[in-house]
């Protein structure tokens, strides 16, 4: 299928590992000109190579911290007017709500909620006056089912979502859309260092980890990063146009209901 995409300019945070790495290189597969963002030179130099001898995209790398303002200029200087914009940031570490203080919740809220927010802000007059944009979210699976000990994490992003759920009716009429994407586990490289930290404590085998990780997961296994980041570019195709405010959970059918 041809998304549609071909010579767009396309934003995307946190893209040097992982599920934003996964997102960049499906968006450039299907012809997207990129942007992309981590803090590490090193990491995103590397994935920008690995990305344009895959696609022969081009491909700008802007190391910098995207929850500080001059961290979002100096991306924003790089694409300015960008036709998709993937919001992402890695998310913090898990933790008991009584360990956190003032200074924790706040610096969450900044990565998690307003730094993708100010980004979204930026850009959408831009998109609105070209008549097209795309703009996706990554948040998490536990904006739909909360985990205690991820609270730091889910409510800046549930934040988020509630927010983009007003602006993305606002933009509608514009061609411009938001949505989620919410990862449940996926094989990724955070999370194999996870597994093997956790091995290499107990005793565990690998194989042994991941049959914990899926025992509750329907679909038998975890997500494969690369159908991730197809989930993604299809969000921001010329024939997602009529998929507004929504958020697809990606969690091979651990969540429950009804609606989603």
């Amino acid at each position: 299928m041809d998304l549609g995409i071909a010579g767009k300019k396309a934003i995307v945070c946190a893209a040097s590992k992982g599920l934003g790495k996964a997102c960049a290189m499906s968006l450039a597969k299907n012809g997207a000109d990129l942007v992309i963002n981590a803090r590490t030179l090193a990491d995103l130099e590397a994935t920008a190579a690995e990305i344009r001898a895959a696609t022969g995209r081009s491909v700008t790398v802007v190391a910098a911290d995207i929850g500080t303002a001059e961290g979002r200029a100096s991306v924003l200087a790089a694409c300015p007017a960008p036709d998709i914009l993937v919001n992402n940031a890695g998310g913090p570490a898990r933790g008991d709500f009584e360990d956190w203080d003032e200074a924790a919740w706040m610096q969450a809220v900044n990565l998690s909620m307003i730094a993708p927010l100010m980004l979204i802000k930026a850009v959408m007059d831009g998109m609105c006056a070209r008549r097209f944009g795309r703009i996706v979210n990554i948040t998490s699976g536990t904006v739909k089912m909360p985990l205690p000990d991820h609270a730091l994490s889910q409510g800046p992003r549930a934040g988020l979502t509630a927010v983009c759920a007003g602006l993305a009716r606002k933009l509608a009429p514009h061609n411009v859309t938001i949505n989620g994407l919410l990862p449940g586990q996926h094989l990724t490289e955070r999370m194999q260092t996870g597994l093997l930290e956790v091995a290499r404590r107990t005793g565990q085998t690998h194989a042994e980890m991941i049959a914990k990780r899926v025992a509750d997961i329907p679909a038998g296994r975890v997500g494969d990063p690369f159908e991730f980041g197809e989930a993604c570019a299809f969000l921001c195709s010329a024939h997602s146009g009529y998929i507004v405010g929504q958020n697809l959970l990606l969690d091979g059918g651990r969540f429950n209901s009804t609606l989603g």
